[in-house]
Formats: structure tokens, sequence, C-alpha cells
């Protein structure tokens, strides 16, 4: 398969040249150890996986002779299998200015990114690295960065591909695991089981120690079914047979694994805050396809859960470009006591942008009133709209647009 570029390349390659160590985490098989090794090409970088037993047996018994073997620069893949390697990296570090000199791959959260935070803390950098989004898959690389003014979506129109509703849910079926990408519908199915039975599951008894198989798998279909939607604890314990809090923990290790992701409500002292759950969604949006039994991106598109999956798509798609871009921002939602809601507050700079989210092509723009209750905060409220199926960029206000989601 040829080489699909990742929007993380270049921003991970300027790190490289700040911090003395680098670690790319992320959901298992989403390309980590393939971007790091395209990047690698032409250098004299040592790779090895602690996959490899040997590896990693000499790497936890003892660090100091496995980095006279395998020497910097060098590219340790899973590194969370051995951390005791952690010490040994400080020291290295530590005597030397070169920087970039270690890059490192993690493919969970739960214990290893916080012991590596703690042992390398202000030599590593840590990024996230997530499946294709939908420009990876086509090699669209934008030459702006989002900044969600109009004058930003109107120079991303210029090269992006018009919106096609069919496109965006083969997208939205497919998903963005590198080995799904092309394949047939039989090939997909059996690739994300295999991925479900071999990575998550065993992930869950290794990491989390769920002894459960049965309730555990129970549990993430039906979190696959409550996509876009707040969490519902009792809900999910329910369908899943288990306790609220083992619901509650299980939801909190699958974010843990990257696999789900999980919007805060928007908190400020001057609003009423009702809502206090998260909303939940897939980070892939074809496994989340897969455990719902959509067979085929027809079915999904015409289903009565495609106005979620549409949501999904866009906040994933969002979170991964944020991700990867080079201003931090912060994503919540917003809902008060008059069930008044917004789907999306992006806070950058001191400013929120409000976005909703529909699967039309011509949604309603009055929905865009809503923003106002923003004039009541300490924020100055920055250019949003409405994420939408429409084929161009329209404006509705001085503040607002109708947004095609192709320029996400």
């Amino acid at each position: 398969m040829e080489y699909l570029h990742r929007s993380l390349e270049q921003k991970f390659l300027r790190m490289s040249s700040f911090f003395k160590a680098l670690l790319v985490t992320g959901a298992r098989q989403v390309g980590k150890s393939t971007m790091l090794r395209h990047l690698a090409e032409g250098q004299n970088r040592t790779y090895i996986t602690l996959e490899d037993i040997n590896a990693r047996t000499l790497a936890i018994s003892d660090p100091d002779l496995f980095f006279q073997m395998y020497k910097p620069p060098i590219i340790i893949d899973n590194v969370q299998y051995a951390q005791e390697l952690f010490s040994q990296i400080k020291l290295l570090c530590d005597e030397s200015e070169e920087r970039g000199q270690f890059w490192l791959t993690g493919s969970q959260r739960y214990g290893a990114i916080r012991n590596v935070q703690e042992s390398l803390a202000g030599r590593i950098g840590i990024f996230e690295l997530f499946s294709f989004t939908k420009n990876e898959i086509a090699g669209l690389k934008f030459a702006n960065e989002l900044d969600f003014t109009y004058s930003c979506f109107a120079e991303r129109q210029k090269t992006a591909e018009v919106n096609d509703v069919v496109r965006v849910f083969e997208h939205i079926w497919q998903g963005g695991m590198p080995l799904a990408i092309g394949a047939s519908p039989e090939e997909r199915e059996e690739y994300i089981s295999s991925y479900i039975s071999s990575y998550i599951m065993r992930d869950a008894a290794q990491l989390g120690g769920v002894s459960d198989s049965y309730r555990f798998g129970k549990f993430l279909h039906a979190c696959a079914s409550l996509v876009s939607q707040q969490v519902n604890y009792k809900t999910l314990a329910d369908v899943s047979e288990i306790s609220q809090p083992t619901a509650r923990q299980w939801l909190e290790l699958l974010e843990s694994l990257g696999i789900v992701y999980l919007m805060q409500p928007y908190y400020n002292n001057s609003m009423k805050r009702l809502a206090k759950a998260p909303k939940l969604y897939f980070l892939d949006t074809g496994l989340a396809a897969h455990l719902t039994r959509w067979t085929s991106p027809q079915t999904l598109m015409m289903g009565a859960a495609n106005g979620h999956f549409f949501e999904n798509y866009v906040v994933a798609e969002i979170a991964k470009n944020l991700s990867y871009s080079a201003t931090k921002a912060n994503i919540t939602y917003y809902r008060d006591s008059n069930a008044k809601e917004i789907d999306i507050f992006i806070e950058r700079n001191n400013y929120i942008h409000p976005f909703e989210i529909k699967m039309s092509a011509n949604p309603d723009p009055r929905e865009v009133k809503k923003f106002e209750l923003l004039d009541k905060t300490q924020y100055e409220r920055g250019n949003g709209g409405i994420i939408c199926m429409c084929d161009k960029l329209v404006p509705i206000d001085a503040q607002n647009s109708l947004i095609p989601c192709s320029l996400i």
C-alpha cells in the first residue's frame, strides 16, 4: 500500500528539533510506527520494537546494556512494555544536548504516559496520532491552519472537494484505520472483528483488569449505539449487566486506549450549567459502524442513526485536526437548564467559536441565534456557524456562516 502522509508529520519534525525525546501515542494500529519509520528514511536511526520478546526482556532487565546494543538516535516501538527504560533515557538525555535522539511510540495512555511524563519532564514532547482523517486519505492538505474565520474557510474552499453526502458516508462507514482503507466489505468486517478481539479486548484485560469479556463486549456495543449523545451511566450499566461504577471505569479505559472521545460540557461561573455528563464519540467511525452492525454506507446513510454518525464524524475530524495544529484549543459543548444546546464550543485565544452540526444541505440559519448566550461570558464570541452538507460557504451574518463539512 502506498504511504499516505499524516497531518502530524511536520509538527513532529519541528518538535524533534526542540525536544530530546518524543513520544507518539494513540490507539493500536493507527500507523504510529509507520509514520516514524517513514520520517526516519535517510537517517541513521535504529528501529526496535518491544513486541520482540528478546528486546523487551533485555530492556526490562538491563536498560543500560539495551542502549549499548541499540544506540541513539533510535525509534523504540511499544515503549509501554518496558517502562524501566525511562530512567536510562533520562540519563542519556541529560548527558547530551542532541535533540530528537529518542522517538518512542506507545499504544495506550493508561499508565505508561503518566510515568513517562513524570520520568522525562522537560525532556519529552508527547503527541497523539489518530486513525486517518478524510483529508489525509484524499491526500488533501490545506495551506492555512483552521482559525474558524470566514476568510480561512473561503481560502480552503478553493482546494476542498465539493460536499457529497455519499462520499462522506462512505468514509464514515469505512473509518480511517490504515488496513480498512480500500479493503472490500468482507475484508473490512474481518479486520475490525479481529481488531476488537486481538487488541481492544486483550488490552482491556491486560491493562484495565477486565475479566468478563462477555459483558465488556456488550458494553462496547452499547457505547457505539450512543454516539453523539450524553453519557448515561445507568443505561450503559443496565444494557451491559454491570454496576454504574464499573461502567464509569470501563468508559475511562476506552478513552485511555484511544477508542472513544469524551467531550466535556462547557463551564463558566457566569452561566448556568446543568449538563455535567460528557458526550460520547468514537475516534474511528468505522469501528462504531461495525459495532452497531450497519452493513453498508447506504444503509447507514439512510438509517435512523445517520445524524448521530454525521455529528460523530464532524467532531472526530475537528478533534484530530486541532490536535495536529500549532495552536492548542479546548473543545466542549453547551447545554443549559432550558435544554438549550450548542453542539461545539471551541475555545482558543480567549475566543469561543460556537458551532451547530446538521446533516442537511439547507439547515435553518436561525439556529445561530442561540449563540447570543455567549455574550454573557468573559470570553469574546468568535466566528462560528453551522457545519453541514451545503456545497459552498454561505454567510449568515457578520460572525456566522453555513460551512461545508469538507472545509474542516
